[in-house]
């Protein structure tokens, strides 16, 4: 039986690279794209990345975004609560699955089972367990284009904040930093890759502290608004 899937999107190279793998296998049909926003910024948490850029995302790779608005501050029950309704939603549309771009973090795979537990929805890892080094590799050599739009000081160098995601980055990565990012220390927008019809165009603005992170804001090329 074929599986209708929508994908949980950050906005990042993980997710990307799911939608690539679950498009490789035959018995999956994608059937959309998930994603919070912070209402107040209009950003995807963590990533940062601007609505205009996830929306021009989501027709590159031609899927409809469901977008899940949460408010911030955002406490953990009103996540809970916006969650349970986008997935009421992706079942009206006919999902049986919801994939998630997670590598390594036993707490964070367990927390998203139980959040679909008894929903009608299951969940899928397609790339759990990748060896982290040689994704993040891969991915690079697939073509894939992101640009680094988040940094935790905590664990990587300010500096790395607005840089390509590409085979230099990976390798001044200082020794325990993970390749992906997977522990927090750096996050991501995808801007090309084999899961895109046309690459995006955007610039790296200013990066700038908010929170204790280090943002670079990415603003989308205007003449791509109208593809």
């Amino acid at each position: 039986m074929s599986h209708r899937v929508l994908l949980s999107w950050s906005s990042g190279k993980d997710s990307a690279w799911t939608l690539h793998v679950l498009r490789n296998d035959p018995n999956v049909e994608v059937v959309g794209l998930l994603t919070t926003v912070n209402t107040t910024h209009g950003r995807v948490a963590m990533h940062s990345t601007r609505l205009t850029i996830l929306e021009a995302q989501a027709r590159a790779v031609g899927l409809p975004l469901q977008v899940v608005p949460l408010p911030w501050p955002c406490s953990n029950e009103e996540y809970e609560r916006a969650m349970r309704r986008a997935i009421q939603d992706g079942i009206k549309i006919g999902a049986t699955h919801v994939a998630f771009g997670d590598l390594f973090l036993e707490d964070i795979r367990a927390y998203r089972i139980k959040q679909l537990e008894g929903s009608g929805l299951k969940p899928l890892f397609p790339i759990w367990h990748e060896p982290t080094e040689l994704l993040a590799r891969q991915m690079v050599d697939a073509g894939v284009e992101a640009v680094v739009t988040c940094v935790d000081p905590k664990k990587l160098s300010p500096s790395f904040a607005g840089r390509r995601f590409d085979h230099a980055f990976l390798d001044e990565l200082p020794e325990g930093v993970d390749p992906c990012g997977e522990n927090g220390e750096f996050h991501t927008c995808v801007l090309a890759g084999p899961m895109f019809r046309e690459p995006l165009r955007a610039t790296v603005g200013e990066v700038v502290e908010r929170d204790g992170f280090y943002f670079a804001d990415l603003r989308l090329d205007p003449a791509m608004d109208n593809l």
